[in-house]
C-alpha cells in the first residue's frame, strides 16, 4: 500500500491570516475614502434637523473652497511647520550622532534616549494647556522676563501672530524631536563602522565625515523623515486648536487646514469637507511625491550615479 505524504500549503495560511487586515483596511480607511471623493460632489448638509441633499452639484464645492481663505490657511500650516521642523532635525541629527559616537563612551545613553523620546507620550491636549498656562500674560514665563528686568511689562504671546505661531512651532518641536532622533539613530548605527575608520585614518575632520559618510548613508532615512513630517505637517490640528480654543487667533493667522477642514465638519457641511478632503489629499500626494523624487535622485548619485 502506497503511503501518500500529507502536505501543508504555507502560501494558503498565509493569504488567511492577511483577511482581517484587509478587512479593517477596507472597512475603515478605503469605504471612507471613497464616500469622501463621492460625496465632494454633492450638495449634502443639515441646517438645523433638517437634512439637504445629497444634491450633485458636480464642482461647485471646489470653487467655493478656492475662494475662500484657502491658500491663507495653507500659508499658515506651512509657516508653522517649517519654524517647527528645522531645529527639530538639526537637533535630532545632532543628538543621534553624540548617541552614535563610541568615541565620545558616553554614559546613561539608555536613559537619555528614554528622556527625548518621551514628550512623544504625552498627549497634545495636555502640552498645549502647559504652554497656555506658562506664557499666558501672568504667567511663569512672563513674570521672570519682567522680574529680571527684560520686558517692562508682560508680552501678550497670544495676541501676537509670530508669538502665537512659535509657540505651537515649539511645542511640535518638544513633541515630535526625540521620535526623529531615534529614527536617525536607527540609520547611522546602520552605517558600516569600516567607512568611520577609514575616513579617520585618512585624516578626514568630523565635519567631513559628517557630510560625506554620514549624511549619505542615511539619506533613505532622511527621505522618510522628511514626507512623514511634512505629512504630519499638513494634518496639524490638535495643538493649535487647543491652544487658540479652536479660533485660530489671532486674527486667523494660525488656522491649519485640518481646522478649516475641522470647522465644516462641526456644521455637518459634509459636501464642503468632502472637497477640502480631496484637496489636502492631492497636495499632500504631489508634494510628497516631488520630495520623494528630489531625494531620491539625490540617493541614487551618492551610491554611483554620474
Amino acid at each position: 500500500m502506497e503511503y501518500r505524504r500529507k502536505t501543508v500549503s504555507y502560501a494558503k495560511w498565509g493569504y488567511i491570516f492577511l483577511i482581517p487586515f484587509f478587512l479593517v483596511y477596507i472597512v475603515f480607511s478605503l469605504i471612507p475614502l471613497v464616500s469622501t471623493f463621492y460625496y465632494s460632489f454633492f450638495e449634502y448638509y443639515r441646517s438645523g434637523l433638517t437634512q439637504v441633499g445629497p444634491n450633485f452639484v458636480g464642482l461647485a464645492n471646489f470653487k467655493a473652497i478656492f475662494e475662500s481663505d484657502l491658500l491663507k490657511y495653507m500659508a499658515n500650516t506651512g509657516i508653522i511647520w517649517i519654524i517647527g521642523f528645522i531645529p527639530q532635525i538639526a537637533v535630532s541629527l545632532l543628538l543621534a550622532v553624540w548617541f552614535t559616537d563610541s568615541r565620545l563612551k558616553l554614559k546613561a545613553t539608555g536613559f537619555f534616549k528614554s528622556v527625548v523620546y518621551m514628550p512623544n507620550l504625552i498627549m497634545a491636549a495636555a502640552v498645549a494647556m502647559l504652554f497656555f498656562a506658562l506664557f499666558s500674560d501672568s504667567g511663569p514665563v512672563n513674570n521672570i522676563l519682567v522680574n529680571l528686568g527684560i520686558l517692562e511689562e508682560p508680552f501678550r504671546f497670544f495676541t501676537s501672530t509670530w508669538g502665537t505661531r512659535l509657540l505651537i512651532a515649539a511645542m511640535n518641536f518638544i513633541m515630535w524631536f526625540g521620535n526623529t532622533t531615534i529614527l536617525l539613530m536607527a540609520g547611522i548605527m546602520g552605517i558600516d563602522t569600516a567607512l568611520f575608520e577609514a575616513a579617520e585614518i585618512d585624516g578626514a575632520k568630523p565635519w567631513k565625515i559628517f557630510t560625506h559618510i554620514t549624511i549619505p548613508s542615511i539619506r533613505p532615512i532622511l527621505v522618510y523623515v522628511i514626507i512623514t513630517s511634512m505629512i504630519g505637517g499638513i494634518q496639524m490640528f490638535d495643538l493649535p486648536q487647543v491652544l487658540t480654543n479652536a479660533k485660530g487667533t489671532p486674527d486667523r493667522t494660525t488656522l491649519t487646514l485640518i481646522m478649516f477642514l475641522n470647522n465644516h465638519l462641526f456644521s455637518k457641511n459634509y459636501g464642503m469637507a468632502g472637497a477640502l478632503s480631496v484637496i489636502l489629499f492631492i497636495t499632500t500626494a504631489i508634494i510628497s511625491s516631488i520630495q520623494f523624487g528630489i531625494m531620491s535622485k539625490g540617493l541614487f548619485q551618492s551610491k554611483g550615479g554620474k
